[in-house]
C-alpha cells in the first residue's frame, strides 16, 4: 500500500535484563521497547554501560531477557531462537575471526556452518571479498591484517548467509579515521541493497551520519527516540557555551534568566545556554558579561548535536562520558 510504514523487523516491549554482581541483583537493562523498521539503520546511542551491549546481546539470541517479549525477524526471542540466528547476522566488538587462518578460509567455513554447499560457500566467499575490497588480504593471514581490514572480514562473517537483519556492536571502535570512513560505506552499501542494520555506537558522529533513527540509551533506559533531525530539532533555537575567568556560578545567575534563554546549566566548568536566536543572543551575553567585569575567556555558536539531546536528557555530556 502507498505511504504505508514499513513493518517492524525488531520489537520489544518491558525487555530487560538483571545481572547479579556481588551479592546484588544489578538491572542492566530497565524495560526497553523498541520499533526497529525493516530496511533501516538504527542506530542504539549511548555511553560505555548504558546497556547497549546487553539489549543487543539479547535481540541476537546470545543473553536470555530476564523480562519483556521481543520478536526479531519476525520470529519469538523466546520460543523461536533458532529461526532467529538462520536470519540474522552479528559482529561483536571483539569480531570472531581466527589469526591464524586466512580471510578466504574463514568465510568459507562460516558459510558452511550455515548449512551451504562447499562450492555456493566459495562463490560466496569470492563475492564477500571483492565486495568488501579484501582482494590483496584474503589469502594471507587473518593475523597480518589492519584494524580497518579485519572490521571489514567481521563484517563479511555476519553477511556470509545473507541475513535480513545485520547487528553491529561498536563497529568502529578503536578505528583509525580512513577506515572508520570504510566501514562507514559498507553499512551504506548493505542499506542500500535493503539489509537492515541495527547498531550500537558511542560515536555522535557516527550515529548523525548514518542512522535513519536513533535511540538514546542511559542507565538501561531509553530516554529520547527518533532521527537525528526531529532530536536536535526538539531542541529549539541555538546552543551557546561560554567560560569566564574564575566565577563560572557567578556568569550563569547573571545570563540565566534573560529572556533569550531557553535553559541554562553549567557543565563541566562551561555556562550552557539554550538560546532563542544565537546571533542575537551572542552581543548581549558579551554586554552583560562585560557590565559585570567577568573576563570572557571562550564562547562557542553551533546549532544543537546528539550530544546536546544527550545533555538534556540526561545531565551528562555524552562526549565527556564515552571519554
Amino acid at each position: 500500500m502507498e505511504g504505508a510504514r514499513p513493518e517492524a523487523v525488531i520489537e520489544t516491549r518491558g525487555l530487560r535484563r538483571v545481572f547479579k554482581s556481588r551479592g546484588r541483583q544489578v538491572e542492566a537493562v530497565a524495560g526497553v521497547d523498541l520499533d526497529v523498521r525493516r530496511g533501516e539503520i538504527f542506530g542504539f546511542l549511548g555511553p560505555n554501560g548504558a546497556g547497549k551491549t546487553t539489549t543487543l546481546r539479547m535481540l541476537s539470541t546470545l543473553l536470555a531477557p530476564s523480562g519483556g517479549t521481543a520478536r526479531v525477524a519476525g520470529c519469538d526471542l523466546a520460543t523461536q531462537p533458532g529461526k532467529i540466528r538462520e536470519r540474522i547476522g552479528y559482529v561483536g566488538q571483539a569480531g570472531g575471526a581466527d589469526r591464524e587462518i586466512t580471510g578466504r578460509t574463514e568465510l568459507v567455513f562460516q558459510g558452511r556452518l550455515y548449512g551451504m554447499p562447499t562450492a555456493a560457500a566459495q562463490k560466496r566467499a569470492a563475492e564477500l571479498i571483492v565486495m568488501l575490497e579484501l582482494d590483496g588480504a584474503a589469502d594471507r593471514k587473518v593475523g597480518t591484517y589492519s584494524g580497518g581490514q579485519k572490521r571489514r572480514l567481521d563484517i563479511g562473517l555476519g553477511l556470509v548467509h545473507d541475513p535480513e537483519l545485520l547487528f553491529l556492536d561498536e563497529p568502529t571502535t578503536g578505528l583509525d579515521p580512513q577506515s572508520r570512513a570504510r566501514v562507514w560505506e559498507e553499512v551504506r552499501k548493505m542499506h542500500d541493497r535493503g539489509t537492515t542494520v541495527f547498531l550500537t555506537t558511542h560515536y555522535l558522529d557516527e550515529a548523525d551520519a548514518l542512522c535513519d533513527r536513533v535511540a538514546i540509551i542511559d542507565y538501561g533506559k531509553i530516554v529520547a527516540e527518533g532521527t537525528p533531525e526531529e532530536l536536535k530539532r526538539a531542541i529549539a533555537g541555538d546552543v551557546v557555551t561560554f567560560t569566564v575567568a574564575g566565577e563560572q556560578q557567578r556568569a550563569l545567575d547573571l545570563v540565566k534568566d534573560q529572556d533569550f534563554v531557553r535553559e541554562a546549566r553549567l557543565e563541566n566548568g562551561s555556562v550552557h545556554l539554550y538560546v532563542d536566536r544565537g546571533e542575537v543572543a551572542m552581543p548581549a551575553i558579551l554586554r552583560l558579561l562585560d557590565g559585570a567585569s567577568l573576563q570572557l575567556m571562550t564562547v562557542e555558536l553551533h546549532r544543537p548535536s546528539l550530544d546536546d539531546v544527550f545533555l538534556r536528557q540526561t545531565g551528562r555530556s555524552l562526549r565527556e562520558t564515552a571519554a
